[in-house]
This record gives structure tokens, sequence and C-alpha cells, in this order.
């Protein structure tokens, strides 16, 4: 081996380092949005009524269906 090729092998693993760093932080930046997010001039207010009602009810049956599906 000579003195070149492992400076190069290193500046080549150094350039995948970066890039394996750079390429999640660049997707996190341009994903701003919730996937699941409405558009602004379609959403609708919560009501009081709304935030208070119960959203849980354990003995719906898709509920029980989950639990004996998966015998918890």
């Amino acid at each position: 081996m000579t003195e070149q090729q492992p400076a190069e092998r290193r500046g080549f693993l150094r350039a995948l380092g970066l890039a394996a760093v750079a390429v999640p932080a660049a997707a996190g930046a341009a994903e701003e949005s919730r996937a699941d997010a409405v558009p602004a001039g379609t959403a609708q207010k919560e009501t009081a009524r709304d935030r208070t009602k119960a959203r849980y009810q354990a003995n719906s049956a898709d509920v029980q269906a989950f639990y004996n599906t998966n015998r918890y």
C-alpha cells in the first residue's frame, strides 16, 4: 500500500459518515407538517362538549375484539 491509499480511504469514509448524519437531518427539516394535519381552511374548532366527552369505552365491541384477538 502506498501512502496515498489510506488517506483516500479515510476521506471516503469521512464523507460517508457526514452523509449518514446530514441526510436524516435534512429530511427532518423538510418535513415540518404532520402527516395527519388538517389544512387550515377546513379545520373545525373543538367545542367544550367535544373536549369533555368520553373517548375510550372499554366495553365497546372493537375494544373487546382487540383484547380477545390478542389474549390480553
